[in-house]
């Protein structure tokens, strides 16, 4: 699974996963859906439908399909769309549907698509779609911003039997803080509307909840993933992300990993950045000019022509230049669909806060970004610039230039927070790139499921099995002593939302830092104490059994990718040069399975989950960076905190009943000796009269 990547100028670090390229995710049906649309459109009776699917696979079309069902067949007068910003309307632009197969066209008057009216989204757009409410249209597109105004000018009342569609459904938060996350909540405690959901993302960034645990246990969830999105595409069959840390201005060093051959988006710093050199427009000149010899501007696009040593000429289009009139010129020629299947109208885009979300340049092959991004939400977003299949295109890659540690304090103390956030997007992304996992307890009674491969020895009922369904993209595995989910809620949360689980631990720092850096620890302290603590404040509503159920399926699944990936990297069974579909990960996970004599979850809790992390830093870092790094992390080093001791106390508890006696500080398991110390800290707690509440 791992390999370093070679680029024309400087190998980088990098995750490395290979697809199939069966083409299923590109194929429609009678009705002209793809399977993710399809997906979508047999769940169209539900209420409440949350869509969880990459960028690219199809969720607008998805929401026009099941949206013209329900105003058709389900009695609803109208449907509003909801966008997070005005460029991403075009989405919904009229489609001729019948012409694929389906029973109706797509349609939106252009009078209602308020993304393309002018004004302000507290003004004239509120008063349009108080029109539209009370006209006989039934579609309107429109921003989230004058969504958000428009409720709090007319009540939830107004919206009563019609269709909420919320695209990039990551921006709401359950937070009180966040306007459209409360007004849903009103919408859904009334109960006459209907909602659909979209995000690409599975996920917030900044670890609030998207909704309500009781508010999001009423949506019916279609997740389609990027594994089956990318196995299925026709032509892009590899992605590689890899971190690249630089020394002095990221300026002198970007063309060490950037490639003028490679179509490339180029994510520039914000100018508040450590990164930031502080004049943005300096830096794309910068750029430009270590690419080569500029030549001037080109009349119709507004793009820059940049002519290479070698005489090729690059079409570069600025989307930094603080002149609106330029800038909107480039911006225009980018989204001409009369180019958009033209590989040679543009080469390298930079940008700043444009080219995220909702942009589609389905040739993009480098997705570069300079300085770490704030929320594990829009490097997701940025990675999904390059992975959209186009002809030609075999492969794409993710890169990262973060600033290495220098000798001032607080600078190591900022590139140390960069590293982290780093690595956590890293460990996420192999986890949302990998299969899905379904874990069974493994019990005598067990039987082979259907459709699924064992490999060469085929199902054996006297071990711990690992099936795979290449079509589905699923792993079943299973594993001794795992605890299974009673209630449906648990059940839906270890199926449909591990990835935000294991989003919520590996952007816990301490979980990083000592998973990292502290050579004394006890990966039980990671998998059961903060990992516990997690879930149990994210899921506060499942009972301890559950919350232990979904804290075993999490950890099974971070871990298992994880040491599948060093087994196969320790093999060397992995080649950057194999066109043959990766199934490194599937028989590293078998590799594991059969290498033990059988495999359970006491074993899986004994797996440091960051340690591929660290083989991957240090391959990205210079040792002397590294000791910094780890310096900076050792010198705040906290001991056993009073939440932690609650939870290793019912450990230590568990401990006895299982083995009739107490832990032992003296003993020479560590987890034992750590279990010892965390009961006698929540004893110390306990007598200490500010902590009488534990």
């Amino acid at each position: 699974m791992i390999d370093k990547v070679r680029s024309a100028r400087r190998n980088v670090p990098s995750v490395s996963v290979n697809y199939a390229r069966n083409g299923a995710s590109t194929k429609a049906n009678a009705l002209g859906m793809r399977p993710m649309q399809e997906r979508a459109h047999e769940k169209r009776g539900e209420q409440y439908l949350l869509i969880k699917s990459p960028p690219a696979s199809g969720k607008s079309r998805a929401l026009m399909f099941v949206a013209l069902d329900k105003l058709a067949n389900q009695g609803l007068k109208q449907a509003i769309i909801v966008v997070p910003e005005k460029s991403i309307g075009a989405s919904f632009n009229d489609e001729p549907l019948s012409k694929y197969g389906f029973w109706a066209d797509w349609h939106v008057e252009p009078k209602w698509n308020l993304c393309n009216a002018p004004g302000n989204d507290n003004g004239g757009k509120v008063k349009s779609l108080g029109a539209f409410i009370e006209s006989q249209d039934q579609v309107l597109v429109c921003t989230h911003a004058t969504f958000r105004f428009a409720v709090d000018a007319f009540g939830v009342e107004a919206f009563d039997d019609r269709l909420i569609a919320v695209d990039e459904f990551h921006h709401v938060s359950s937070s009180p803080d966040n306007k459209l996350g409360a007004q849903l909540g009103q919408f859904m405690a009334r109960g006459r509307t209907h909602i659909v959901a979209m995000t690409g993302s599975y996920f917030r960034g900044d670890a609030e909840a998207v909704l309500a645990p009781i508010d999001e246990a009423k949506f019916d969830t279609v997740t389609y993933t990027y594994y089956e999105q990318l196995n299925g595409y026709e032509y892009l069959k590899r992605l590689d992300i890899g971190y690249f840390f630089y020394s002095g201005p990221y300026v002198d060093d970007i063309l060490k990993v950037l490639d003028p051959a490679e179509k490339t988006i180029i994510h520039i710093p914000n100018v508040n950045s450590r990164e930031s050199t502080k004049d943005k427009i300096k830096e794309v000149e910068h750029i430009i000019q270590a690419l080569g010899e500029w030549e001037g501007t080109d009349a119709a696009t507004g793009f820059q022509l940049v002519k290479l040593a070698d005489g090729r000429v690059l079409r570069i289009a600025d989307l930094v230049d603080d002149d609106a009139g330029k800038r909107d010129r480039v911006s225009a020629a980018l989204k001409d669909p009369a180019h958009k299947h033209n590989r040679d109208h543009v080469d390298i885009i930079i940008a700043l806060g444009m080219a995220k979300e909702g942009f589609d340049w389905i040739w993009c092959e480098h997705a570069l970004t300079v300085g770490y991004r704030a929320s594990l939400t829009e490097i997701v977003q940025i990675i999904g610039r390059a992975t959209r299949d186009a002809p030609g295109k075999t492969h794409a890659r993710f890169t990262n230039l973060i600033a290495q540690p220098d000798a001032t304090e607080q600078a190591v103390t900022e590139a140390t927070n960069d590293t982290l956030k780093a690595i956590a997007a890293s460990l996420l992304m192999e986890q949302v790139l990998a299969p899905r996992f379904e874990f069974k307890p493994k019990n005598p009674e067990n039987l082979p499921a259907p459709g699924f491969d064992y490999g060469d020895g085929g199902y054996n009922p006297d071990k711990c099995n690992v099936g795979f369904n290449g079509q589905a993209g699923y792993f079943q595995i299973e594993i001794k002593g795992l605890t299974e989910p009673k209630s449906k809620e648990a059940a839906r949360i270890c199926v449909e939302d591990l990835n935000e689980v294991i989003a919520a631990f590996v952007q816990d720092k301490p979980a990083i830092e000592r998973g990292l850096f502290d050579e004394e620890l006890v990966p039980e302290e990671l998998t059961q104490v903060r990992m516990g603590k997690i879930i149990k404040d994210k899921y506060p509503e499942l009972d301890a059994d559950d919350q232990e159920a979904v804290r075993q399926h999490a950890i099974a699944a971070l871990n298992l990718v994880q040491q599948a990936k060093q087994l196969v990297t320790e093999s060397g069974s992995t080649s950057t040069n194999d066109p043959s579909p990766n199934t490194a990960l599937i028989d590293g996970v078998r590799r594991l399975a059969m290498d033990v004599r059988e495999l359970d979850i006491d074993l899986i809790d004994r797996i440091n989950p960051f340690g591929e992390a660290y083989a991957i830093l240090a391959k990205a870092m210079s040792e002397e960076s590294l000791k910094q790094v780890a310096a900076a992390i050792s010198a705040k080093r906290t001991s056993i905190t009073p939440e932690d001791a609650v939870v290793i106390a019912k450990r230590a508890v568990e401990f006895k009943k299982e083995r009739g006696r107490v832990p032992s500080v003296t003993s020479s398991d560590a987890y034992e000796k750590h279990l010892a110390e965390g009961a006698a800290a929540f004893m110390r707690f306990r007598a200490d009269g500010r902590y009488a509440q534990l």
